[in-house]
């Protein structure tokens, strides 16, 4: 499974892009590995609104599939600026597209980031899966 080398990574399988952006906005989606793990998702909410804070590591939404529901929780901490509304409407298209049109959510952090992993750390955490 391919894993972007330009991304950071959660522990909890959320993708994050843009953090080397002049803008200080980043993007949020899950990975492939998370997807591909929770088979067809049918269902996506979000617990936040655009201009809402984002708390990193706490949960804010629910991913829903044909096999579970699983949280959703935030790499970082800052404003929400957009929502993917798309995927709201239609999340199957995080399972075709989790590192393009599947993205989730954008913040414009206001900390650093955390413990998020590199590409080869993230493939190192799901080979042990």
């Amino acid at each position: 499974m391919s894993v972007p080398e330009q991304l950071r990574y959660s522990e909890e399988h959320e993708w994050v892009a843009g953090l080397d952006g002049e803008d200080g906005v980043v993007t949020v989606g899950i990975t492939a590995h998370a997807a591909d793990a929770l088979g067809e998702i049918v269902f996506l909410e979000l617990q936040f609104g655009e201009g809402d804070q984002a708390e990193a590591g706490e949960p804010c939404g629910e991913v829903e599939s044909t096999k579970s529901v699983s949280e959703l929780f935030s790499p970082v901490s800052g404003e929400v600026t957009a929502i993917n509304h798309a995927v709201i409407d239609e999340p199957k298209v995080i399972n075709d597209d989790p590192y393009g049109e599947g993205w989730i959510f954008k913040v414009r952090i206001t900390d650093e980031p955390g413990d998020l992993l590199d590409s080869t750390a993230y493939a190192k955490l799901i080979e042990g899966n």
